[in-house]
């Protein structure tokens, strides 16, 4: 098993291997908590009475909560309910919750226990590649709403993280696909290596492609938590992204659509003359070599662009970017003009040439 250190305000540890869960029972133990509250997807039923049965071996007590799956799940709606069970069970300070699922239930989880009494522990247990390289490390926790994706949301860093990679063979190709972009996004913005081994063939390397992409958020986080300036090249790709999301309704692959935005920067600074050709032609044999999207439905660009004036990082009703300067070198681009962004737009826009 390896073990991953994440440094910062509150230090903790993302353990990586196989049947790791047993650690969660462990881990409670260990914090003293009274109860232990799973939230789960309800695919992972199963998973969740297996690890209920561990931690109710420590002489504990646990309330199992079954989340719609995916970003179904991932609303206000969803989040009171959880507040009222948390409430009717009577948890408090010194209790935990487990988050277990992909990367909606992960930052549920979390976001429901940065918010109950003002913040308690929170143990996250992802089962799909995304969440285990992205949403469950790093502390981000969130809701969606009608005008856009984690407009709502805590930093809350977990406890600790168990990442078993035996989940992996359990999931559907279209899922490890999409879970494949956030890897490779750390591979463009600081960890090359990555992108070696999706070229040698990710089946037999996913130990060493979690733990190098796990490895290179925890150096990110725990430098800037809180995104006030580095961690923000971990949203590569991200802006048009997240427009994609909210224009798709969701339904959408979190993946596919960082994919098709990480094919839109790499333009977006092409054009500028920040990257050469080879590289932006990377980017496209990476991500269609996994199955990644790299075009998306032409015409479409007023109504993402107005999405993309609501995203977060923006500053002074500025959209800002974060593009590459080589490969592992990420800068911020702050003044794209409107015609730049169309253009880059219409390069990945189905249809037309690349």
């Amino acid at each position: 098993m390896a073990v991953v250190e994440v440094n910062g305000p509150s230090p903790y540890q993302v353990h990586i291997g196989y049947n790791v869960t047993s650690g969660v029972a462990q881990r409670v133990s260990e914090i003293g908590a009274r109860k232990v509250a799973i939230i789960h997807q309800r695919p992972l039923a199963a998973v969740a009475r297996h690890i209920a049965r561990e931690v109710e071996g420590a002489n504990l007590e646990v309330l199992l909560l079954p989340v719609p799956d995916a970003e179904a799940g991932k609303n206000v709606e969803v989040l009171a309910q959880l507040w009222d069970a948390l409430g009717e069970a009577g948890f408090g300070r010194q209790d935990v919750v487990v988050g277990l699922g992909g990367g909606a239930a992960t930052d549920l989880a979390g976001f429901a226990a940065a918010t109950w009494m003002r913040g308690i522990r929170v143990i996250q247990v992802p089962t799909t590649l995304l969440a285990m390289v992205d949403a469950a490390v790093g502390g981000k926790t969130g809701i969606n709403t009608a005008l856009g994706k984690n407009l709502v949301g805590a930093f809350h860093e977990p406890d600790s993280v168990f990442v078993d990679l035996e989940r992996l063979h359990t999931l559907p190709e279209e899922e490890t696909v999409a879970g494949s972009a956030e890897l490779i996004k750390t591979g463009f913005i600081a960890d090359p290596r990555i992108l070696e081994l999706y070229r040698e063939g990710a089946e037999r390397n996913w130990e060493e492609l979690v733990r190098r992409s796990v490895a290179v958020k925890a150096g990110v986080v725990g430098q800037d938590l809180k995104e006030s300036g580095l961690r923000e090249i971990l949203n590569y790709g991200h802006t048009l992204g997240h427009a994609i999301e909210l224009r798709e309704n969701y339904t959408w692959r979190h993946g596919d659509a960082v994919a098709v935005g990480m094919m839109f920067v790499a333009h977006l600074a092409h054009n500028r003359g920040l990257i050469d050709a080879t590289l932006l032609d990377l980017h496209r044999e990476i991500l269609e070599l996994v199955g990644l999207p790299t075009s998306y439905e032409a015409g479409a660009f007023d109504e993402l662009y107005e999405a993309m004036t609501r995203d977060k990082k923006n500053r002074d009703g500025r959209i800002r970017f974060v593009v590459l300067r080589g490969l592992g070198q990420c800068a911020r681009l702050e003044d794209a003009t409107v015609e730049e962004m169309r253009a880059a737009y219409e390069a990945i826009s189905e249809g037309t040439p690349a």
